[in-house]
């Protein structure tokens, strides 16, 4: 790819941003297309994003993706956002609009049209969220536009999850009366809580640099529950390994990736994105072509 005075940037903002797969299947689309534009990998640390932001406008940047740990962060410094934005209190996209920035999320909308890719069933059945943050509250709701009956959310830190919750049933009402329970992480292993549990959803980072993840009743679930982890890696990550073990079908967070990049990509060039270009370049970086 060659840079020219001409060329446009896009890219990522976040702390850590050296494993970001992002560029890798951005910049295929670009290339695909023959648009003269490149996707970067910016680490910002969270006492820099202000700066950050605000120097989209004056630097012509088309638009940035947030990661980790400015999704919520960043919500108040847009002049724009999406009711998904709102309703999600997170944002994964900013498009400089002539100098305005509006504030996106795709992240619910990108792991519902991998969970429905993957053939995963929950309508009328039950689902366990793990984690009370951004990822679970776009988990939340993705779950409730795949029609499950009930969920569970179960975090470390019980008020949080509280929160979450609440916003969904009493602030914005989306669930259409879907009860959320909320738990301890120690709910995971009570067989009883897995009973008729279509899927599992980790919405957190646990394990992967402790080694381990929480107590889980994997056997307890029935034979076709989906165990899913929003976390990507080229191996099973903590959550996931036992679920495999267990017989059990186990996703990683690579196709909802591939999906909220494909949302953001049209969301920045307002061109239809080229999906299988991403879909390669992407699989490539994972070891899996």
């Amino acid at each position: 790819m060659e840079i020219t005075g001409r060329t446009r940037f896009t890219g990522v903002f976040g702390d850590p941003v050296e494993h970001s797969l992002s560029p890798a299947m951005h910049n295929a689309a670009y290339a695909a297309l023959g648009i003269e534009r490149a996707y970067l990998a910016f680490h910002v640390a969270p006492e820099h994003l202000h700066d950050a932001i605000g120097a989209l406008p004056a630097l012509q940047i088309v638009g940035i993706n947030l990661t980790v740990p400015h999704k919520e962060n960043a919500v108040s410094m847009m002049a724009h956002l999406s009711e998904e934005a709102l309703m999600l209190g997170a944002i994964n996209c900013v498009v400089n609009r002539n100098g305005e920035l509006h504030g996106d999320n795709t992240d619910a909308r990108g792991l519902e049209r991998d969970l429905r890719e993957s053939g995963v069933e929950i309508a009328g059945r039950g689902v366990v969220v793990v984690g009370a943050g951004g990822a679970a509250a776009s988990a939340v709701l993705a779950c409730t536009r795949l029609g499950a009956q009930r969920i569970l959310l179960c975090n470390r830190t019980i008020e949080r999850a509280a929160k979450l919750a609440h916003r969904f049933t009493h602030l914005y009402r989306p669930l259409n009366g879907i009860p959320i329970d909320v738990e301890g992480l120690d709910k995971l292993a009570d067989a009883a809580a897995l009973t008729d549990v279509a899927l599992v959803i980790n919405a957190t980072p646990m394990g992967l640099k402790t080694g381990g993840f929480a107590r889980l009743a994997y056997d307890a679930a029935p034979a076709d529950c989906v165990f899913y982890d929003m976390v990507y890696a080229r191996a099973p990550t903590p959550f996931l390994a036992p679920a495999l073990a267990s017989g059990r079908l186990a996703l990683d967070g690579a196709g909802m990736l591939l999906n909220q990049g494909v949302l953001a990509f049209e969301l920045f060039n307002n061109v239809a994105a080229p999906t299988a270009a991403m879909r390669a370049a992407l699989m490539s970086a994972l070891g899996r072509a």
